[in-house]
C-alpha cells in the first residue's frame, strides 16, 4: 500500500467505533430491501392462490412484518445520516486542523511562492469534497454490494436463464467505466486548479478593494475575474461532458436490462417456463440489481472529486518546513540580546550562489543594549538581516549567535519571543482593539494592557474610540488611521517586553505629527534593549549608537552620524541628498 492511501486510511482510525456502526446499520438496511420483494412474490404466488377469504389473517401477519422491516429500515438510515455524517465532519475536522497547523509550520520562504486564496481554497473545497467520499464512499460500496450480490443470488434462485439476460450487459459497462474514469480525473483536477485561482483573485481583489476604487480598477478586477471564471467554465464543460456520456450511457444499459428481462420473461411466461408471479419478483429484484449499479456511477464522481481534493491535500501535508527545530533544541532564556554575525551568507532562490547571494560573509556583532541602524538603497540586505536573526528564513552560510548560543540550537519559539519587530506595514486582526495589543501576551490583563498602551502613546486615542479598548477596529485596522495603527503594534511590542527589537522602517509612511508622537514611543521602547532599525528618513536615527551603510558588497561604513558626515562617503550623501 502506498504512502499516500495509508494517509489517506488514517483518518479512519479514531472514530472506527462510529464508522463500523455505520456500517452494519448500511449492511441491515440493504438486507430489508431484499426481504420485502420475497415477501411480495410469496403473497403473490402462493397465499393468493390459496384464495383471499382463507389468506386474510397470512396477508395482515406479513403486512406487519412489511411495515416493521421499513420501520428498521427507517431506523438504519436515520443513524446512516445522522452519525455517519457526523463521523464524516469530525474527519474534516482534523483534516483542516492538520493543514491548518501545517500551514503554521511553513516558512516565509514557503509564502513567498504561494497564493493565498489557494491555500484557502485548500481547506475549503477540496476537505468538504474528501470527506463526502470519506463518508458515503464505503457506505455506498457496502450497500451496493450487497444489494447487487443478493439480488443476483435471488435472480439465479428464481430463474438461472433469465437472470443470465440481466447481467449480459455488466462487462460492459465496467470496461466503460474505466475508460471514461480516467478521462473524468483529469478534468476533476483542472477542476480544483481553477476555483483555487479564482478564490486567489477575489482575495486579492477584495484585500485591495481600496486600492481598486482609488485608481477607478473595478473594470480592470472584473475582467480578470472574468477571465479565471471563463476557464474554470471551459473546464466545467470538459468535464460535465464526460459526465453526461457517462451518466447516460449507464443508465441507458440499466434500463435496457428491465426491457430485456421483460421482453424474455414475456416469452418465457409464453412457453410455460416461468410464472407470472416470478415475473413480477423477478423485475422488483432487477430494480434492487439496476439501483446499486447507478449508486456506482454516482460513486465514480463522488470518487474522482474526493481523490482529487485529497491529492492536494497530500500535496500540501507533504511539503517539508525548511526551517525546523533542532531534534535537541533548548530554550532560549535570559537573553542580554548580544548578537553576532559569523560569515553568514544569504540567497532568496533555491540555489544560491556568491552572485545570487543577498548577504555574503557578513561578519557583525552587536552589543545587548546598543541601538544599530541599518540603512542603504533598496535590495542590499537590511530587511534580510532582520528577518535571519528570529530564524524567518533560515542563512545559507554561517553561524547567527545571541548570547553566544547559535540560534540553530534552540527553539523558535523561545527565540522569537526574545525578539520585537514593529513594520512599517503593521498588520491588526480583526477584532477589538484590547485583541490586537494583547496578541503580544494573550494572558496579559487589562491594566497591563493598559499601561503598555500609554508606554505607546495610544492610550489617549484609544479612550476617545466609541467603545474605548473594545472598539472593534475592522479588518486589518481599516477604522483607524496609519498613525494610530502603528501606535497599536507598539503597544504590542510593549506588552510582549522582549530583549530585543527590530525596527523596519516603523515611521517611513507617516505625517511629520504622527512620525513625532510615534518616534517617542520607539525610543521608549528601545531604552535599555538591543535594537536594530531600519532606517527610511536619516533624520530619525541621528541619535543611534552606530549607523551601518550597508551595499551590494556587504557594511560600507560603520560609526555614528557625525563620524560618518565627516567621512564624507555614502551616508553623507545620502543624508545631503535626504534635506535637499
Amino acid at each position: 500500500m502506498s504512502a499516500k492511501w495509508r494517509k489517506f486510511l488514517s483518518y479512519y482510525r479514531p472514530y472506527m467505533k462510529g464508522f463500523l456502526a455505520d456500517m452494519f446499520f448500511a449492511l441491515v438496511a440493504a438486507g430489508t430491501t431484499l426481504v420485502i420483494p420475497l415477501i411480495t412474490r410469496y403473497i403473490t404466488g402462493t397465499v393468493l392462490v390459496e384464495g383471499f377469504a382463507n389468506s386474510q389473517r397470512v396477508i395482515l401477519l406479513l403486512f406487519l412484518v412489511m411495515i416493521a422491516l421499513l420501520a428498521l429500515e427507517f431506523a438504519c438510515n436515520y443513524f446512516i445520516a445522522y452519525v455517519g455524517h457526523m463521523v464524516g465532519a469530525r474527519m474534516e475536522y482534523d483534516l483542516r486542523n492538520e493543514l491548518f497547523t501545517h500551514y503554521q509550520k511553513l516558512s516565509f520562504r514557503f509564502y513567498d511562492n504561494q497564493k493565498i486564496g489557494s491555500l484557502m481554497s485548500r481547506v475549503t473545497n477540496d476537505l468538504f469534497e474528501i470527506t463526502e467520499l470519506y463518508h458515503h464512499g464505503p457506505e455506498d460500496l457496502l450497500i451496493s454490494a450487497i444489494k447487487l450480490i443478493g439480488s443476483m443470488i435471488i435472480l439465479c434462485v428464481i430463474n438461472v436463464r433469465l437472470a443470465l439476460v440481466a447481467t449480459v450487459p455488466i462487462p460492459f459497462m465496467v470496461v466503460f467505466a474505466t475508460i471514461l474514469n480516467r478521462k473524468m480525473k483529469r478534468t476533476f483536477k483542472k477542476n480544483r486548479e481553477r476555483i483555487a485561482e479564482i478564490n486567489t483573485r477575489m482575495e486579492d481583489s477584495l484585500s485591495g478593494i481600496r486600492v481598486v476604487k482609488s485608481f477607478t480598477g473595478e473594470d480592470m478586477e472584473i475582467h480578470k475575474f472574468t477571465e479565471g471564471n471563463d476557464l474554470f467554465l471551459e473546464s466545467k464543460k470538459d468535464n460535465y461532458r464526460y459526465m453526461a456520456i457517462y451518466h447516460a450511457v449507464l443508465w441507458c444499459i440499466t434500463g435496457l436490462i428491465t426491457v430485456c428481462v421483460v421482453a424474455v420473461g414475456a416469452n418465457m411466461i409464453g412457453d410455460g417456463t416461468l410464472t407470472l408471479q416470478d415475473l413480477l419478483a423477478f423485475l422488483l429484484y432487477v430494480n434492487n440489481f439496476t439501483e446499486p449499479i447507478r449508486k456506482l456511477v454516482n460513486f465514480t464522481e463522488q470518487y474522482q472529486n474526493g481523490m482529487s481534493g485529497f491529492e492536494r491535500f497530500y500535496e500540501m501535508i507533504c511539503i517539508d518546513p525548511d526551517i525546523e527545530d533542532a531534534p535537541d533544541a533548548k530554550i532560549l532564556e535570559n537573553v542580554h540580546g548580544d548578537i553576532d554575525f559569523s560569515d553568514v551568507s544569504f540567497s532568496y532562490g533555491e540555489n544560491p550562489t556568491r552572485e545570487a547571494n543577498v548577504l555574503s560573509h557578513l561578519n557583525l556583532h552587536i552589543d545587548s543594549g546598543e541601538y544599530v541602524a541599518l540603512v542603504g538603497h533598496s535590495g542590499v540586505g537590511k530587511t534580510t538581516i532582520c528577518s535571519l536573526i528570529p530564524r524567518f528564513y533560515e542563512t545559507t552560510g554561517g553561524t547567527i549567535r545571541i548570547d553566544g548560543q547559535d540560534i540553530r540550537t534552540v527553539t523558535q519559539k523561545s527565540l522569537r519571543r526574545q525578539i520585537g519587530i514593529v513594520q512599517q506595514d503593521v498588520y491588526l486582526f480583526a477584532g477589538t482593539v484590547l485583541d490586537n495589543i494583547r496578541y503580544g501576551r494573550p494572558d496579559a490583563s487589562l491594566e497591563e494592557v493598559i499601561e503598555a498602551a500609554k508606554k505607546a502613546n495610544a492610550h489617549d486615542f484609544i479612550m476617545e474610540l466609541p467603545n474605548g479598548y473594545d472598539t472593534d477596529i475592522g479588518q486589518r485596522g481599516v477604522k483607524l488611521s496609519g498613525g494610530q495603527k502603528q501606535r497599536l503594534s507598539i503597544a504590542r511590542v510593549f506588552l510582549k517586553n522582549p530583549p530585543i527589537l527590530i525596527f523596519d522602517e516603523a515611521t517611513s509612511a507617516l505625517d511629520n505629527e504622527s512620525e513625532r508622537v510615534i518616534q517617542e514611543a520607539l525610543e521608549a521602547l528601545a531604552k535599555d534593549r538591543t535594537t536594530l532599525v531600519i532606517a527610511h528618513r536619516l533624520s530619525t536615527i541621528q541619535n543611534a549608537k552606530r549607523i551601518l551603510v550597508m551595499s551590494e558588497k556587504g557594511i560600507d561604513e560603520e560609526g555614528t552620524h557625525e563620524e560618518l558626515l565627516r567621512q564624507g562617503g555614502t551616508y553623507a550623501r545620502l543624508y545631503h541628498t535626504a534635506e535637499t
